[in-house]
């Protein structure tokens, strides 16, 4: 499920040789949202760990320059395909040993004996896990040759591309098996959706009755029967990075999330289902307010409620032994049949929204599909559910997803008039209006749920724009940034097309090259969700469960604009990008090389170039000069990181005697896996994980993870008591120029503690999430390469500022909170009002010449905020800078 968990420790990752802290479920209930953000699990930081890392994000979208999807999946020609799959050793302490579901290792034997006994079964691997283990997608439908398998695809390629056809299309409407697709587990810990899918997979493989026939022939029927095996397999609800993969699917920092992403694309479901634990009583979507501006819903709602009645009504007549129901006058679970299970956008007001599309479903909605999140009803007792209760979940989870593709069966063709009218209105262009009362009344289908539509909270309007360009040149922030914003676009399958001469819009002149996203184009949806800065939305729900803001344009260090409306002509010529940008080169002959460093790639090359003992100088305007090197390490860097070297001017030559030659840092660092894998992001690879206890241990002996660092970076509390041998060893590396750079008041009680700092940090309300409007001052650390917008969850503000103690960036005075959620409490003091032109960044220098920086924004939140990377890593250069 997608609250918050209490942070327990569930049992150690042989497989990876680091401790995974996991999360049990003490409290999980949807109506107890807004205790502050979704803690990622903290990993130790071992070498095999910080090798996943790097891996992972050599893997992810914006790294290494190709066709901008290499995580698309190479659908199958014919039906079935039965390839031998890999049989995975079984894992010693398996957490499924816990209830006795079935064990990762137990799915490849099962799924080939299934194939074995069946035409009806194919699998694929669509990608492999963090630890290295396949992800599965199993197919169940009717033989198809490749002729037929080929027209399948063109008919889906048509519902999108070309939906005004597809509507008409008599062939298609009477011959195309429309998709269907069930997926479990991508929290590792809410194991019984995948024991569910086999049952069912089973079943359908196996059946005699017409009914299955009739269904197989019209409907192919798709299972990713465990989306986080590592997970599963030792028993916590994170992948192997230790990061949520169902709060992932904007970012794509985990393998896991970005095959789910990849496969929504090539699937293009009519429906997708999600499977997860769990709620005291059985929960299906669709969700309470507020919606997600983008989502085309009175497309959405009727068939998403009226599966969830239809589920209602099967699970209530089956009374599966021990299940729960809903009681509607306590709103508790009770064991007594009632005839309710719990519908959030009938049972939940507010806390259990489709807001984000970071989840699963609520990102495969932009794909087209109605979808549901499944909340099965036992709950953990201790680390997992009991076998008993396993059982019940399994039979619960089985019935629903039954009831789900009967639902489908039944109502097919008016579903698919649904999916092709949302991507209809896409390529059209339409304007997009949130429901009134009258437009509600007029929607077909079921009345139930229109009674419930409140038009103030539910669903604001959205003034789209024609386009979204991303300028090249001068009115740019980072080349870099805006390449890899581009490519995060390709890779969730929007279209993004290039100015093929320079063109004046809205009074702005675009250099040819420039990137149009035209929001005439079938997933227009998602294309605006991702680039729109979004709505305060405060005032809606007393509070969210998650982000509630997250553009891309805003965030990830790229210079994007919204241009016209809509309803305007096209913005000029533009021609289709198939292809990751890329402008790698580097001039022959000069003996001094130069490029800007101002987004995540930037750094990554002069992280590389550092770690091949390249001298590098950083100048103050964000210019760095790199001297002679082995010229095939320079193409090597300029190759894989994308960067246009050019020789370095002579005005620039003159300004190394004033400029810091850069070192190859080694960071220490006490944090999250937020910090782990955005420094390992950034390229810094030479890094030490440090603990206030390890300090303390090994203050006597020499050995507090310190001595070799250039740098701490402090992503959460590391407190040492006054006069300890840690404090003393601490305040001796400070004294001999140790700096510290961090986020949050942890960060600052750090620098405070060791005399960096002075001042006061204040930290706002911890379920108050988003966009924040910044000035960075001319003469601040940041302002090589300023930023305008930054993420925070929580924010945090500095005041009463010591001497010596300076404001680098400010949260705005007059407007300080762009769009998310953010309410104050009653007393008001920990709202965006009282951060209002407070010091949002500060700095401090000791004598030692020990330097500090202190974040109060998420400059590294689940790795999203790609510009707050860049802003860490330029404070970590200034701060072990001797210039």
């Amino acid at each position: 499920m997608k609250l918050p968990r209490t942070v327990a420790v569930l049992g150690t990752l042989t497989l990876l040789a680091t401790t995974i802290v996991g999360t049990a479920a003490a409290d999980d209930r949807p109506d107890r949202p807004g205790r502050g953000p979704e803690r990622d699990t903290p990993a130790a930081g071992t070498a095999s760990f910080a090798e996943l890392a790097r891996t992972a994000q050599r893997s992810g979208p914006g790294h290494g320059h190709g066709d901008g999807t290499s995580g698309a999946i190479d659908m199958l020609r014919a039906y079935p395909s039965q390839p031998t799959l890999t049989v995975h050793p079984p894992a010693e302490d398996d957490a499924t040993d816990l209830n006795g579901t079935i064990s990762y290792a137990e799915i490849a034997p099962r799924l080939t004996a299934l194939m074995a006994a069946s035409d009806r079964v194919s699998t694929q691997v669509v990608g492999q896990s963090t630890a290295g283990r396949d992800l599965y997608l199993v197919t169940v439908t009717a033989p198809e040759s490749r002729q037929e398998t080929a027209q399948q695809t063109r008919w889906r390629e048509e519902i999108r591309t070309a939906p005004e056809r597809a509507a008409s299309d008599r062939r298609l409407a009477v011959g195309y098996k429309t998709p269907l697709w069930i997926t479990a587990n991508i929290h590792g810990n809410e194991w019984e959706g995948t024991d569910a899918a086999m049952q069912v997979i089973d079943d359908l493989a196996t059946s005699d009755d017409p009914a299955t026939t009739a269904l197989l022939e019209e409907h192919r029927l798709y299972f990713s029967l465990t989306l986080n095996p590592d997970g599963r397999t030792v028993g916590t609800r994170a992948t192997s990075l230790g990061l949520d993969a169902n709060r992932d699917m904007i970012t794509g920092t985990t393998p896991e999330s970005r095959s789910f992403v990849a496969t929504a694309q090539a699937l293009q479901p009519l429906y997708a289902a999600d499977f997860h634990g769990y709620t005291d009583v059985l929960q299906v979507e669709p969700c309470g307010p507020p919606h997600g501006e983008n989502y085309e819903y009175d497309l959405f709602i009727p068939h998403g409620y009226a599966i969830a009645r239809q589920v209602e009504d099967d699970v209530v007549a089956a009374e599966i032994p021990g299940n729960t129901y809903y009681d509607p006058g306590s709103g508790e679970a009770v064991d007594e049949n009632t005839g309710y299970i719990k519908i959030p956008y009938r049972d939940t007001p507010s806390g259990w929204d489709d807001y984000p599309p970071i989840f699963t479903a609520q990102y495969a909605a932009f794909h087209g599909a109605t979808t549901s999140t499944v909340e099965l009803p036992k709950r953990r007792t201790g680390p997992a559910t009991t076998p008993e209760d396993a059982v019940i979940n399994t039979a619960v989870a089985k019935q629903t997803m039954t009831s789900m593709i009967d639902y489908v069966a039944g109502h097919h063709d008016a579903m698919l008039a649904d999916q092709i009218e949302a991507f209809r209105r896409g390529v059209a262009g339409e304007p997009k209006d949130a429901l009134t009362v009258d437009d509600v009344a007029a929607v077909p289908g079921p009345d139930e749920w229109k009674q419930h539509w409140d038009v103030v909270d539910d669903q604001d309007p959205v003034d789209l724009p024609r386009a979204y360009v991303i300028p090249v040149g001068d009115g740019q922030r980072s080349a870099a940034d805006a390449e890899a914003l581009v490519d995060q676009l390709l890779f969730h399958g929007i279209e993004v097309g290039t100015l093929t001469r320079t063109t004046r819009l809205d009074g702005t002149i675009y250099p040819k090259g420039s990137f149009v996203v035209d929001l005439h184009q079938p997933l227009r949806g998602l294309a605006n969700a991702l680039l729109d800065l979004g709505t305060d939305i405060s005032a809606k729900v007393p509070s969210m469960y998650d982000i509630s803001a997250w553009s891309l344009s805003s965030l990830w260090g790229a210079t994007v604009d919204s241009v016209g409306s809509t309803t305007d002509r096209p913005v000029g010529k533009v021609v289709p990008l198939r292809r990751e940008p890329s402008d790698a080169q580097v001039p022959h002959g000069a003996r001094h090389l130069a490029f800007d460093v101002a987004g995540v790639e930037d750094y990554r090359a002069l992280n590389a170039l550092l770690e091949n003992d390249v001298p590098v100088w950083l100048l103050d305007d964000g210019r760095a000069v790199v001297g002679r090197a082995d010229g095939r390490t320079i193409r090597e860097v300029a190759r894989e990181h994308d960067v246009p070297f050019e020789a370095a001017t002579r005005q620039e030559l003159r300004r190394l005697d004033e400029a810091a030659e850069l070192d190859d840092l080694t960071v220490a660092y006490a944090g999250t896996p937020d910090d782990l894998l955005s420094l390992t992001e950034l390229g810094f690879d030479d890094l030490v994980r440090v603990t206030a206890a390890g300090i303390e241990a090994g203050a006597a002996t020499g050995t507090t993870g310190l001595e070799d660092a250039d740098v701490l970076w402090v992503g959460s509390s590391l407190t040492l008591p006054a006069g300890s041998a840690g404090r003393e060893a601490v305040q001796g590396w400070v004294d001999d120029g140790g700096s510290v750079v961090g986020r949050t008041a942890a960060a600052f009680a750090v620098a405070e503690t060791y005399g960096l700092v002075e001042g006061s940090a204040v930290t706002g309300n911890r379920s108050g999430n988003g966009i924040v409007d910044v000035d960075t001052a001319r003469s601040s650390v940041l302002s090589a390469h300023p930023q305008d917008q930054a993420f925070v969850y929580p924010a945090t503000w500095f005041t009463d500022l010591g001497e010596g103690t300076t404001a680098e960036q400010s949260y705005d005075a007059d407007r300080p909170f762009l769009a998310g959620h953010w309410a104050p409490s009653d007393a008001g003091s920990d709202g965006p009002g009282a951060a209002a032109g407070q010091a949002a960044v500060v700095s401090g220098e000791a004598e030692s010449g020990a330097r500090a920086v202190v974040f109060g924004t998420s400059v590294f939140f689940r790795t999203h905020p790609k510009g707050g990377l860049g802003q860490a890593a330029q404070a970590l250069f200034w701060a072990t800078s001797d210039a």
